[in-house]
């Protein structure tokens, strides 16, 4: 198994993306410790991960609160002996479907303070512990948005964007420590998209169907298909195994080559 006797917390592992991150990450060894907000969907995924056999905690905590990151990092390392990967797949409060000329600026700003934030503080609570063992991956995810030009996303670039280089500033500075930091970039995923009916994307106004919104986004791309939940799972189970020592500070293209490197 690739994570065997490997510690991993995953933030927001209540949501779509956390959970089958953190259902990836038990099924290769990981002790997977889930951190978020909302007990109940924690408890659900946790409940999932133990009826399989895999080996899982809960925690509520707000991953905003710069206290209660560090004192759950500091005990869960105390606890179980350490921390060997981090992922953090919180939401991060993004508003689609308006021009920027007709944004407020604290709906296109929370995005990005928000992921800042978080990305921030989960990394480093991290960082302190992996340091001391000098090993350890510290992950993050974004999309395909950091880099194409789409109408009325709001401040979702510009976030992934700024989570993509604060996650090049932590490997620059964590690589002399055997600590390892990178993102999966991904396409818009189908099973995580909410709702029926979504902002046209396509021409800035109006709205599309959810189907219409899933054949535009999977006619960009090169193999015909979109990222799915289990791809990413997967592929970030590998970046946090031995197997990817030699990566750092890049990303694991996920975008089905709708944006290639």
């Amino acid at each position: 198994m690739l994570l065997e006797n490997k510690n991993a917390v995953v933030y927001g592992g209540g949501g779509s993306i956390g959970s089958a991150v953190a259902r990836a990450f038990a099924r290769e060894g990981a002790r997977v410790l889930l951190a978020g907000r909302t007990p109940a969907s924690l408890d659900d995924v946790a409940s999932e991960i133990s009826a399989v056999g895999g080996q899982v905690e809960t925690a509520e905590v707000d991953v905003l609160d710069e206290k209660a990151v560090d004192e759950h990092a500091d005990a869960a390392a105390e606890r179980v002996g350490g921390i060997d990967v981090s992922f953090n797949a919180i939401s991060h409060g993004d508003v689609h479907g308006q021009a920027l000329v007709d944004m407020t600026f604290d709906d296109f700003s929370r995005p990005i303070v928000t992921a800042m934030r978080a990305q921030f503080l989960t990394a480093r609570a991290a960082a302190r512990h992996m340091i001391q063992r000098r090993s350890g991956v510290i992950l993050a995810i974004t999309a395909t948005t950091a880099r194409l030009t789409i109408p009325n996303v709001g401040g979702t670039g510009v976030t992934f964007d700024a989570i993509e280089s604060q996650c090049r500033q932590w490997a620059a500075e964590l690589g002399r420590h055997g600590v390892r930091v990178m993102w999966l970039r991904t396409t818009g995923i189908p099973e995580a998209l909410h709702g029926e009916r979504s902002p046209d994307y396509e021409r800035g106004s109006g709205e599309m169907t959810r189907d219409e919104l899933t054949d535009w986004m999977r006619a960009k791309t090169m193999l015909d298909r979109l990222t799915s939940l289990d791809d990413v799972g997967n592929v970030a189970a590998f970046m946090a195994s031995d197997y990817a020592l030699a990566m750092t500070a890049s990303a694991a293209n996920l975008s089905c080559g709708s944006v290639p490197d």
